[in-house]
């Protein structure tokens, strides 16, 4: 019997959307299941092209229904931004291989400054290259300045005719080589200063667009690519000045939360893996799931990983319901992006500590998984640069709640426009955020829920009596601890809020509490550890380190769970 709470493509019926989306994912999973595990695993490893794929997703009209938001759909009804069924089709590509979802990932990307454009001309181009099937990129970054736009050396040159001439490279730019349109970000040598910042659209096909190479030994096409004088019409400018470099921050706020759905497919497919050649691999006359420390790498595994899901599909919901103000979702973003993407590394170590040499082989999805896992927490910002942004909000989010309407389960088949009009990206510090408290009283009566409960109360009375001083305001190895910890706070949160939407099993609930005890307790000693940390931080921290209430009767019911993932599925040969 499949599990509910995980993606399993031999039940998969997404009965909860609209006629031609539930078609849609549906047959994306048809289509990754008749090609087969072998195709898919030598299509990895030869590093072939996803072509086969993009074809399937033109002939559907794949990214042209769900990118598509409806302002340029011209009356279709099918078409538009819906961050819910976006999230639904990461899960599904991040399944079957993170190349798939990374060609989509880009697309979305490089949609991003186009759709948050005035220029009606770029956005009408736009729209008809994703109904022919096109892909899109984005370049933003540089091969020696990363994504630094500060200091872009792609330079336009005016033409004198209303027009630029633009020379410079970019580097690490997926879908580099086919891209029907490419947003680049550059600047005038004639404008000094922020108002010299320009977002333009350009044509990998052009005379002046040279690709390089691609920079990554893998089917994704992540490119180095080079402008030579290449010609840039005012059609082709999608933002000048300021709003170019809120434009490029606007867009990664909507692409990176991506990362968070395409680290579940990846566990997802792996655990189904890993159960399953663990229940039935027989050592010294017993299976291997017999023993108690496998049992408690996989039930820890499993519910890592469920308190992933939670988290994000609670997420959804803030992004769907964001407006000019209501901008919570500028933390759930990040945290989706480094929290999100770090538990999946876990839920992979984990399985593959079961697992052991299994995870080589080469007939098994498990070995791709365990390499594409590592790349999500390094994409749109290392989990460092968000852990920095995500402290941005933690005084105002453990002390100093506003009052908000509850937000809804949102699944309905609205346009989520707000995200391309998010505005100035600046002002992080003014965000205010509901009560956290009430989703822990919702279920004070589960023993690790309350017992982390202590540790979050803990976090904000610490605050307020030993926040960092001015000095260690610039330690960022301290801070990040920190960060760490109020991380998991508002992880915790989150995934309470969406337990109680969804009736989730109280001993999964509690089971997954309490490994974040553990982990609060392992981040208070890290802190506790760091050389600029004052006594009274370190006495704090060890106050802090609590130990999970032990249930044996609750965990031994969460491993029937697990246990019974053995079997119920294996991809198509």
């Amino acid at each position: 019997m499949a599990d509910p709470l995980l993606f399993n493509p031999r039940t998969y019926d997404p009965a909860h959307f609209d006629p031609e989306t539930r078609r849609l994912l549906r047959a994306t999973v048809d289509w990754f299941e008749e090609r087969g595990k072998r195709r898919l695993i030598e299509d990895y490893r030869t590093r072939a092209w996803l072509g086969d794929f993009l074809a399937f997703a033109a002939k559907e009209n794949l990214f042209a229904t769900f990118l598509t938001p409806s302002g340029a759909a011209e009356g279709h009804p099918d078409k538009r931004w819906d961050t819910a069924r976006i999230a639904a089709l990461n899960e599904i590509l991040g399944f079957y291989g993170l190349d798939y979802w990374y060609a989509w990932q880009v697309t979305i990307l490089g949609l991003g400054p186009v759709w948050q454009s005035d220029n009606a001309a770029a956005r009408a181009r736009a729209a008809e290259l994703l109904a022919q099937g096109e892909v899109f990129a984005f370049g933003l970054s540089e091969k020696a300045h990363g994504a630094d736009i500060y200091s872009t050396d792609m330079l336009l040159e005016p033409d004198g005719q209303g027009g630029f001439r633009a020379t410079g490279s970019k580097y690490y730019i997926g879908n580099g080589n086919a891209a029907g349109l490419v947003s680049v970000f550059g600047r005038r040598t004639d404008v000094e200063g922020p108002d010299g910042y320009v977002f333009f659209a350009a044509d990998s096909r052009h005379p002046a667009y040279h690709l390089v190479k691609n920079v990554v030994d893998s089917s994704k096409f992540v490119s180095e690519f080079r402008l030579e004088e290449y010609p840039v019409t005012a059609e082709d400018v999608l933002h000048t000045g300021r709003a170019a470099f809120d434009a490029a921050l606007n867009t990664v706020n909507v692409g990176k939360f991506n990362l968070c759905t395409a680290s579940i497919g990846i566990c997802e497919h792996a655990m189904y893996e890993a159960v399953t050649h663990a229940r039935n691999r027989i050592l010294y006359g017993r299976p291997v799931t017999a023993f108690p420390h496998v049992r408690r790498e996989l039930t820890d595994a499993y519910v890592r990983l469920v308190g992933m899901k939670l988290f994000s599909d609670r997420a959804v919901d803030y992004f769907r319901s964001a407006g000019p103000d209501d901008r919570r979702y500028l933390l759930f973003n990040p945290m989706t992006k480094m929290k999100v993407t770090t538990e999946g590394e876990k839920v992979i170590d984990l399985l593959w500590d079961v697992i052991a040499a299994k995870g080589f082989e080469k007939d098994n999805y498990f070995a791709q998984a365990a390499v594409e896992i590592r790349g999500l927490p390094k994409l749109e910002g290392t989990v460092h640069v968000n852990l920095a942004l995500i402290l941005k909000f933690l005084r105002n989010h453990l002390l100093d709640p506003a009052a908000y309407e509850p937000v809804p389960t949102r699944l309905d088949a609205a346009d989520d426009d707000f995200l391309f009009r998010q505005g100035p990206a600046r002002g992080l510090g003014s965000v205010r955020f509901h009560d956290w408290r009430p989703a822990f009283d919702a279920y004070a009566h589960l023993p690790n829920v309350a017992r982390f409960r202590e540790q979050a109360d803990a976090l904000a009375a610490f605050v307020t009596t030993a926040a960092p001083d001015e000095a260690q305001s610039r330690d960022l190895d301290l801070l990040l601890a920190v960060g760490q910890l109020f991380a998991l706070v508002v992880h915790g949160q989150l995934v309470l809020e969406q337990g109680a939407l969804t009736a989730l099993d109280e001993d999964v609930l509690d089971e997954l509490f309490a490994v974040l005890v553990r982990d609060f307790s392992a981040h208070a000693v890290e802190l506790h550890g760091k050389g600029s940390a004052t006594e009274e931080q370190q006495r704090w921290a060890l106050d802090a380190v609590r130990r999970p209430v032990v249930d044996e009767a609750r965990t031994g019911r969460v491993w029937q769970r697990v246990e019974a993932l053995s079997g119920t599925y294996e991809m198509a040969p």
